[in-house]
Formats: C-alpha cells, structure tokens, sequence
C-alpha cells in the first residue's frame, strides 16, 4: 500500500519569554513540543496518536498542515515536503489536507450558518460556485444524519449540540474530498452515546473516499476501536508504534502500560504487568537527560539516565524506544 504521508525527524519547538538578565547573557529557552518524531500513514490507514495532555500530539498534527510552523524536519505529502512550499502552492494543496478540530463550540464562526460553513471552503477553493456550493452543502448535512437538511443550514451554531456541531465540522472538512484529514481529539468533547456514530462516520468516509487520517486522542479504547496503527507521544517522542491492538494488548514500553493500566476496560486480559508511573510530566522546556521517562519509571537504569534511547524495531512493525526492550 503505498504511503500518503511521511513524516521524518519532526521539531517543533516555541520560544519561551525570558527575563532581562537572561536577554541580556543572550539566553534563550525553548519548549520542545515535538523533538524529532518520525512516522508514515498509508493511503486509506488511520493512523492513532495517543498520549496524556501536553504530550505534543496536537502540535504534530498542527505541524503536519503548516498551521503551526515547524522548526524542521520534513513532512512528505504524496510525494511533496509540505514545508518546502511557497504560500500559493501551500494554499492549493490544502483543499487535499483538512482538520477536524477538537472544539466544535470554537472551531465554527458563531456569525455565520451551518450551511455557509460548509460552503464557504468550496468557495474559496473554486471548487464550485455558490449555488453548487450550496447543493453540495445540503447533501453533506445529510450524509452527516442533521435533517431535514434545509433547516439545518440556515442555523447557527448556538443552536446546535456539540454533537451536532461535530457533524458539521467533519461535513465541512469531508465537502472538498480531501486525501488526508487530521482528526484532533474528534469525540473527545462529545458525550459517550453519541462516540460510537461519530466514529462509524469517519469509517464510512474513510471508504469511500480511500481517505488517509491521522487521529489524535487521549482515550486508548477508542484509539482502538478506529486506529490500524498507533504511536505512543511521551513528552515530544514516539517512545511506542505498532498495529493497535497488537500495541494495546500487549504493550512493551513502561509508558504505554501505565497508560493501559489506567484505561483497564479496553482488554479483557486481566493478568498484565502494572506500571505506575512516579510523580509528575517534567517541563518541556528543561527534560530529563537520557530517556525523559528514566524520572518517573520504575524500571529505569544509569543507562536510562544518560542515554537517550532510540526507537527500534523489536518484532514486525512494532517499534519501542526502551533501552530494557
């Protein structure tokens, strides 16, 4: 299967404020929120990234679209390093690149309608004129389950559920028949009963359009339920990548355990190692020498405290960075 996107040793650092005799020694501080992180996505894979908050994993998805600048690395889009692109060719090939934003209640304009929402990127991409705009609008609110579709597009937002204003949001990203979508933290804001539809959604969208996604989220079992492949964010890394439930059943890093212990429902295995983890997510600006779990695991060594340790293969497709692995 060939591969719609690769990303290859990925920063993305932001610049923190310092004070006047730091300015003045010529200091500078950063928080590395993605450290050099590395991955493909096949075309028609939904690729998992999941981690606790703060891990990075929203700003690598920021990154991958440019909607966050990175500091470097490369992100190969079918062939095209996405940061290599002038403005104009960054624009055209966004119509193939959407997101679906985490915050359905911030992510669409509280003056402008349903319908006009969905419209208005087709619009912009020349994609269709307004009437077309409109038609492909309506039958989008439909595919989505908000009908009588024509009274949906002349609402607002403050109408709406949050549910219903994830619909719309994965209406408008799916209108322009992207290739590849990131979907950040796509039901995280919704209540449980409604999960289940939205993520059997992305699946038929996902079909039909042969559509590449990178799924950010924070709850290992729906990672589980959508994801064919995984990656584990600690801290601005990858310490964990392999096929999903292959990852969640039989998890090899400490990190990825602890993670799995706290989410005991997803498996019914009830005999697995338990990992807790010591006391609290370092800063980003100042991690740990070595492995940036080594403060909090249980297993750590002195080689875990001055060396950091890369992400390897340990069986086919499953990569772990653990020294102990």
């Amino acid at each position: 299967m060939p591969e719609m996107l690769e990303v290859r040793n990925l920063k993305t650092y932001f610049p923190v404020r310092v004070g006047i005799l730091d300015s003045l020694r010529g200091k500078k501080y950063f928080v590395k929120a993605v450290d050099g992180i590395s991955f493909s996505i096949d075309r028609g894979e939904i690729f998992g990234l999941i981690g606790e908050s703060g891990c990075g994993k929203t700003t690598a998805g920021r990154s991958v679209l440019r909607l966050v600048e990175p500091t470097g690395g490369e992100v190969i889009f079918d062939g095209v390093d996405v940061l290599k692109l002038g403005k104009e060719e960054l624009r055209r090939i966004r119509r193939r690149m959407q997101i679906i934003f985490q915050d359905p209640y911030a992510s669409l304009s509280p003056r402008m309608k349903i319908g006009e929402a969905i419209a208005h990127p087709l619009i912009i991409h020349g994609i269709a004129d307004r009437r077309e705009a409109r038609e492909i609008a309506l039958r989008m609110l439909k595919r989505v389950g908000l009908t009588p579709e024509e009274e949906y597009y002349d609402r607002y937002p403050n109408q709406l559920s949050g549910g219903q204003r994830q619909r719309v949001a994965i209406a408008r990203a799916m209108a322009l028949k992207p290739d590849f979508v990131v979907a950040d933290e796509a039901v995280s804001m919704i209540d449980v009963s409604m999960r289940a539809s939205i993520l059997e959604l992305l699946e038929e969208f996902r079909r039909d359009y042969r559509l590449s996604m990178l799924f950010i989220t924070h709850d290992i079992a729906v990672a589980r339920l959508i994801a064919d492949r995984t990656a584990v964010m600690y801290l601005g890394k990858i310490v964990e990548l392999g096929k999903t439930r292959r990852l969640i059943d039989n998890p090899i890093h400490p990190y990825t355990k602890a993670l799995v212990n706290a989410a005991p429902s997803i498996t019914r295995r009830e005999r697995r190692e338990k990992v807790k983890l010591r006391g609290e997510v370092p800063n980003a600006v100042n991690p740990p020498k070595g492995c940036r779990l080594s403060n909090r695991c249980p297993f750590a060594t002195d080689i875990c405290r001055t060396k950091e340790p890369e992400l390897r293969e340990v069986e086919s497709g499953h990569f772990v960075a653990c020294h102990l692995a």
